[in-house]
């Protein structure tokens, strides 16, 4: 993949400590090294080689690449703003294994990061390469910017994401390299991310390659591939998560699934299986796009609690044996347990079918969509998860009438 590069601008004030050094690649190239303070105006590209720092309410922009490299951290404060140019080359942030980003907004102030062309598929995302396993072998590299990822460490610290708003991402490098709106390669459960939206991107919302990470309070709204897409054997946690796909008359394109779910897509059983344990999750799909809404397949497991799932043709759908089997009843490491859909279960299999699924506790196939607001309701009754990490829920849902910890940071 051959990436392009602009040449740095720099606007600096007399108070702003600001180092760029310059090394030439063998293309000849000028790619600048940033860290230091980097005033409000500061283009953003090459890269990060120590601790850099955007101020608060900061205005950048993106050109190119900016890849954080091992041992450097990104530190962005809130109201920042980071705005891909209208370039027509691949803007996005890449962090390297061994590197970190602390981007930490507010629910009143939070980070934006957008473009110039307010249009899906404008830029490239965030990347970030951590050092968690991944069942896809050694050696293998992120989509966008060529990063190794994956090892044996998942506990790994990639950083901090906090209230953090992505729009129009989704760049296209070909036909097989899309970008999301945040790649999580093998990030480790030491990686704290929690208030992250995505905003009409053209490819996944988020994306999930192996790795531990955890996530919290998640919002994509409009997305036009997946919402959510994980494979390589994630196995993190998630609760207070949230799709959202307007028809294609209004968004003038088509959404596929809100979960998009494999272990591997070449090798069902490849391990270690992804097995992301998830709760309180309203899914809301449009119609005229994707049949699917939940599709879990290639070998994938998954624990799913206090979902609603509606607006697909197929609210939820199960595929290949590897995956069907994972809700077996004498192992059962796959449960759906309190989950209301509107439509009943598909089963290609035959093997977890929807006689099964409306038998386990707290299921349904036949809800109507009430929620306001395009997902805000919940549904009274539903599991509460002992793990220290999921807040006591016991409703069906994301987002509660009287608690709409999406009002402020997000758009709808």
């Amino acid at each position: 993949m051959k990436t392009y590069w602009k040449f740095l601008t720099v606007a600096m004030v007399a108070s702003t400590a600001l180092c760029v050094s310059c090394s030439k690649e063998d293309s000849g190239d000028v790619i600048p090294n940033l860290e230091g303070n980097l005033a409000s105006g500061t283009t953003l590209a090459g890269n990060v080689v120590g601790n850099a720092y955007l101020e608060k309410n900061g205005t950048y922009l993106l050109s190119g690449g900016l890849h954080v490299k091992a041992g450097a951290t990104l530190n962005i404060a809130e109201g920042v703003r980071i705005v891909a140019e209208d370039d027509d080359i691949s803007d996005y942030i890449l962090i390297e294994q061994g590197a970190k980003i602390n981007a930490v907004g507010t629910a009143t102030n939070p980070i934006v990061m957008t473009s110039e062309l307010k249009k899906t598929g404008a830029w490239g995302g965030i990347h970030i390469c951590g050092r968690a396993h991944t069942n896809a072998g050694t050696g293998v590299l992120s989509e966008i910017g060529n990063a190794p990822y994956g090892g044996n460490d998942d506990a790994d610290n990639s950083g901090v994401l906090k209230y953090i708003r992505l729009e129009y991402t989704g760049y296209a490098l070909d036909e097989e390299h899309e970008a999301n709106g945040i790649s999580f390669y093998g990030v480790g459960s030491g990686t704290q991310v929690e208030y992250v939206q995505a905003y009409k991107g053209s490819d996944d919302g988020f994306e999930f390659f192996g790795g531990s990470v955890n996530v919290k309070h998640m919002v994509v709204t409009s997305c036009t591939d997946d919402s959510y897409d994980w494979t390589e054997g994630w196995d993190g946690k998630g609760q207070f998560l949230v799709a959202y796909q307007e028809p294609s008359a209004t968004l003038g394109d088509n959404c596929d699934c809100l979960m998009e779910c494999d272990n591997n897509g070449k090798n069902a059983a490849a391990t270690p299986v992804s097995h992301p344990v998830l709760a309180n999750v309203t899914l809301v799909g449009a119609q005229d796009g994707g049949d699917n809404g939940v599709l879990l397949r290639a070998g994938t497991e998954v624990e799913l609690y206090n979902a609603i799932i509606t607006g697909k043709k197929q609210c939820l759908a199960v595929e290949t044996p590897e995956t069907e089997n994972s809700f077996s009843k004498t192992q059962q490491p796959s449960k759906l347990e309190y989950v209301s859909l509107s439509t009943e279960l598909v089963s290609e299999e035959g093997i977890y079918t929807n006689d099964r699924f409306a038998a386990a506790e707290g299921n349904e196939t036949d809800y109507i969509n009430d929620l306001t607001n395009n997902y805000v309701g919940t549904i009274d009754g539903g599991k509460v998860l002992t793990d220290s990490f999921f807040s006591p829920a016991d409703y069906k849902g994301a987002v509660s009438a009287d608690d709409d910890w999406t009002a402020g940071w997000t758009l709808r």
